[in-house]
């Protein structure tokens, strides 16, 4: 993800004051993609897991601008996409195979959190979820991972493990959760990152 700030001392009075949020259609550089305008502060641009172009922008941002911020940064989007759609060629793992994966780096973390679980292990679930690595349950004191997960550096998928183990504790992704995170897992945020890159 790419994030600018936008100098708002550059904008007429009529660019201020456009609709608060908006979603369209665009092309830039032959690059389709989707403008969110509204409910951010800065220019974020990122590829999502479907493959989709994303470009959220304040509500002041002009259209050329976004169309700007795509056109400049369209080596770096199609390398992403390459990427992407690469990955998207790749057969998914065996549930079952996942499933093993996920329980044996799921042991490794459980004994940290066996009190905040009341000694007793969650319930892992494998699913086919396209837009999340995983999700945490804690009323249900269930994990649930995705599938392509398991075809990631095994240093991704301990954090994702990791990071839902830590929702028992900070259901949140507050300060508390990330101090959780780095205490147990000091390059938590270069595997983070791996695992954003792709």
């Amino acid at each position: 993800m790419i994030l600018f700030l936008l100098d708002k001392n550059h904008l007429t009075e009529g660019e201020r004051q456009m609709p608060a949020k908006t979603t369209t259609h665009r092309t830039a550089a032959g690059i389709p993609y989707t403008l969110v305008r509204g409910g951010v502060k800065n220019f974020n641009l990122r590829v999502c897991t479907d493959g989709t172009v994303r470009l959220s922008v304040p509500a002041r941002a002009t259209l050329a601008q976004a169309d700007e911020m795509v056109a400049r940064h369209a080596d770096w989007l199609a390398a992403r996409l390459g990427e992407r759609q690469q990955r998207a060629e790749e057969p998914l793992p065996d549930k079952a195979a996942a499933l093993a994966l996920f329980t044996q780096v799921s042991e490794r973390y459980y004994p940290l959190f066996a009190d905040v679980l009341g000694g007793m292990r969650p319930e892992l679930r494998v699913r086919d979820m396209k837009s999340r690595w995983g999700v945490c349950a804690p009323g249900k004191r269930r994990i649930t991972l995705a599938l392509r997960l398991a075809a990631r550096p095994v240093e991704q998928v301990e954090y994702v493990v990791l990071h839902e183990y830590c929702h028992f504790v900070h259901p949140d992704h507050q300060a508390g959760f990330w101090a959780l995170m780095t205490r147990l897992m000091p390059d938590c945020k270069e595997r983070r990152q791996a695992l954003r890159r792709g």
